[in-house]
């Protein structure tokens, strides 16, 4: 799987004063707008795109191969999910993301920068640093990078929920250092004997990549993510190099009420 992108001039400074548009964020990329795009169908195809099995584990292990499938190769991202064995979810969730840039790249779509690609590449970065280190982060990593880049919608309605939106489950009411958590690819939902259950694409314990369908009744909370907006995917290389809140999430909790203003949850 490849990204490719042409050099553009460097660099823009952002401002934490200035709101958030394109005088805040610099130069835009450059996006092509010959018809409408179904961005959670895209998310879908590249989850189809992912291999199966393999595994599940957070070991350190795992953390180095994960590091090793998402690699620069010259003028290109070159993905290789496969090398991510055993994974883990918000491993396996990034390389869906990573592979829906690649396929706006394919379609010309938006033509991502060095910069930008640089930056999604998976260096060990802690909670909160980096592009990854938010999404991996406890918490609402994917949905607060969604929110300060401004790359598409949060919302926490089940009724609005498309297969294809990214999903961060919460196993209890817990947020925060103390939380069960699994990040997620939202599939739609079925009926069972036990009432309505809950189907997703992620790596799950204990097979890795993998669907999965578990009890609505499980998961008290959960935040969807929707993509809708690659002009903005040009954001995430700006943003500040880290985000003070998410990291906090490893020795802190945090409340729905926050994590619903800080997300711009709707």
């Amino acid at each position: 799987m490849l990204i490719t992108y042409r050099h553009r001039l460097a660099g823009f400074i952002l401002s934490l004063c200035l709101p958030l548009g394109a005088a805040a964020w610099g130069q835009e990329p450059r996006v092509h707008t010959g018809g409408a795009l179904d961005f959670n169908r895209l998310v879908l195809q590249a989850t189809a795109k992912m291999p199966s099995g393999g595994g599940y584990a957070t070991t350190s292990t795992a953390a180095q191969r994960l590091a090793a499938s998402i690699r620069l190769d010259g003028a290109s991202l070159r993905l290789t999910p496969e090398t991510a064995m055993p994974s883990y979810c918000s491993g396996a969730t990034y390389h869906v993301f990573l592979e829906l840039v690649a396929e706006l790249a394919r379609r010309r779509a938006v033509e991502p920068s060095a910069d930008l690609l640089r930056a999604l590449l998976v260096r060990g970065q802690p909670d909160g640093q980096g592009i990854w280190g938010r999404w991996n982060a406890n918490g609402p990593g994917t949905a607060k990078l969604f929110a300060d880049a401004q790359l598409g919608r949060n919302f926490t309605d089940w009724t609005q929920a498309r297969p294809g939106d990214f999903l961060k489950v919460f196993w209890t009411s817990e947020i925060g250092h103390r939380e069960r958590g699994h990040l997620v690819v939202y599939l739609g939902t079925e009926q069972s004997a036990d009432g309505e259950n809950v189907i997703f694409w992620s790596s799950n314990q204990p097979e890795g990549y993998g669907r999965k369908s578990v009890p609505r009744k499980k998961i008290p909370w959960a935040i969807f993510s929707r993509f809708d907006n690659p002009r903005n995917l040009e954001r995430l290389a700006a943003l500040p190099a880290r985000d003070a809140y998410l990291a906090d999430m490893l020795k802190r909790p945090s409340s729905q009420k926050e994590v619903s203003k800080l997300c711009q949850i709707r």
